[in-house]
């Protein structure tokens, strides 16, 4: 064999060798990319709380069992309601380096803390079988890292709720729910049956939407704007007789 035919034989098996060990190095990379400070509210092991400003109500107390946060920057003037984080604490004395993933159903603000968890997921960033709770707990405050990662929730297709304060058939609220994935509703649209035209619901407060004057009659569809990816429209509509309190299923995933 020639000097050139060995290069090349050589110039593949590292192209395979790069190939084979790439998934390895990956691996190793560190994938949290944000650093920040957390802390938690409310007893041990209690869940979120109902009055969060994304007006979840209790969707926003008992999702993902209870471990929620209030973020503050991250709110994004509540486009961030429903987002996950994977959280973790810096310590590898007392946390799980896998730490806890949450749903943000609060805004709320500290020090340069851009996480407030529900005990719950507090306690959650300790290390299993140890008393690194108990050292969480007692400091209060601590260094975390964090990334977005999809929401999933098993079993559920997104959902919107009309809202308690909706008063059938002037006033109609919304807030969606079981949003999975990576994904920010940015708008809502609704529409009468025949579908002539959309009508934009307006930003009521945290994920709440609203449209509070000739409300469609009937049975109304409804379309979800999903960050910058377009339009996404529910597969079931909004019955004429809704009712305030009741999440119908939109028979979609995101």
């Amino acid at each position: 064999m020639g000097l050139a035919g060995l290069e090349n034989q050589v110039g593949i098996l590292c192209v395979i060798c790069m190939v084979l060990l790439l998934p390895a190095i990956c691996a190793t990379q560190d994938v949290f990319s944000y650093t920040s400070r957390a802390t938690y509210y409310g007893s041990d092991h209690s869940h979120g709380t109902p009055s969060g400003t994304c007006g979840f109500g209790e969707f926003g107390r008992t999702v993902n069992d209870g471990s929620v946060a209030g973020v503050s920057k991250l709110y994004k003037n509540a486009t961030g309601c429903g987002a996950c984080y994977q959280v973790r604490c810096t310590s590898s004395q007392y946390c799980s380096k896998d730490g806890v993933n949450v749903v943000v159903t609060d805004f709320s603000k500290g020090d340069n803390i851009d996480f407030i968890l529900s005990s719950r997921a507090y306690e959650r960033l300790a290390r299993p079988g140890t008393k690194g709770d108990k050292e969480l707990f007692d400091r209060g405050v601590i260094d975390v890292e964090y990334q977005r990662v999809s929401c999933r929730f098993p079993g559920h297709n997104l959902m919107f709720k009309v809202h308690e304060q909706s008063k059938y058939p002037n006033y109609l609220a919304l807030v969606v729910i079981y949003a999975a994935g990576k994904n920010d509703i940015t708008a809502v649209e609704l529409c009468q049956e025949d579908c002539k035209h959309w009508r934009g619901m307006h930003k009521a407060f945290g994920a709440v939407w609203e449209l509070s004057n000739q409300v469609p009659s009937g049975p109304i569809k409804v379309r979800f704007q999903v960050g910058g990816s377009g339009w996404v429209e529910s597969k079931n509509d909004l019955p004429a007789l809704w009712k305030s309190g009741v999440a119908y299923d939109s028979n979609i995933q995101l």
